[in-house]
């Protein structure tokens, strides 16, 4: 089976529904949250377990993912819930779904 490339995304995980949200920017999509799951990040992500990825958008270079990222942080809390629930109503872990591909 050859390798995928990288995915460079936006992420949002969370430890419940409407529970904390922490909003990422990764050039690595699938290891970027694997180490969120094992807890390798210290500081707010680990510290409400904002671990179950509950939303991602690939983003076709970094410096455009670092500025979706940064104007996503700026948004009201209920604009943040929406888009998630657009995508994901039942708040499902999306991890499983990205490694099978």
């Amino acid at each position: 089976m050859p390798s995928r490339r990288p995915l460079i995304a936006v992420y949002i995980v969370a430890g419940r529904r409407h529970g904390a949200l922490y909003i990422g920017v990764t050039s690595n999509l699938v290891a970027r949250i694997r180490a969120h799951k094992e807890g390798r990040f210290e500081g707010f992500s680990k510290t409400y377990g904002c671990d179950r990825l509950v939303w991602w958008e690939p983003v076709g270079g970094m410096v455009d993912a670092i500025q979706r990222e940064k104007t996503m942080k700026k948004w009201p809390r209920d604009w943040k819930l929406n888009v998630i629930e657009r995508m994901n109503p039942e708040w499902e872990d999306l991890f499983a779904a990205l490694i099978a591909g």
